[in-house]
């Protein structure tokens, strides 16, 4: 897997076509992979369930949604930060929450940045933009 692929963990159909079409927009320099529920997102990183023949490797980001079914997006945050080779991976949470307390425990359950989803398509590309530029460009990943 090259390391310029990036997770997206979303179950909501129309914000996943924004974020696809604002990730491409963007010219994001990854590949972007999509799974739709929190048991999956966990599937997917520790390749295992059916992704248990995903290639090596794990994604440059993972954009991980609060509110998702099986497994709450902080339910697998969780789950990352308790595993070595996961633990430092680059997660930003994202969700329409604008609660103190989702906010508060998505940091300290060790997320590295959260944010609020833009409700429109042009803030949903400058978003994706600035995503691209500092996580994709400026950051140097553990």
């Amino acid at each position: 897997m090259t390391s310029r692929t990036v997770l997206l963990v979303e179950d909501n159909p129309h914000d996943e076509l924004l974020m696809l079409r604002a990730l491409r927009k963007a010219n994001a320099p990854a590949d972007i992979d999509v799974v739709r529920d929190g048991q999956q997102a966990v599937d997917y990183l520790f390749r295992s369930g059916e992704f248990s023949d995903r290639p090596k490797g794990l994604p440059a980001l993972v954009l991980l949604d609060i509110n998702l079914p099986k497994l709450s997006g902080l339910d697998v945050l969780q789950r990352l930060r308790s595993e070595p080779h996961t633990k430092l991976l680059p997660v930003v949470m994202f969700t329409s929450s604008d609660e103190d307390r989702d906010r508060l425990h998505s940091y300290r359950c060790g997320a590295n940045s959260f944010v609020n989803k833009p409700l429109e398509f042009a803030d949903f590309t400058t978003w994706a933009k600035r995503l691209s530029a500092y996580w994709l460009g400026l950051n140097i990943a553990p």
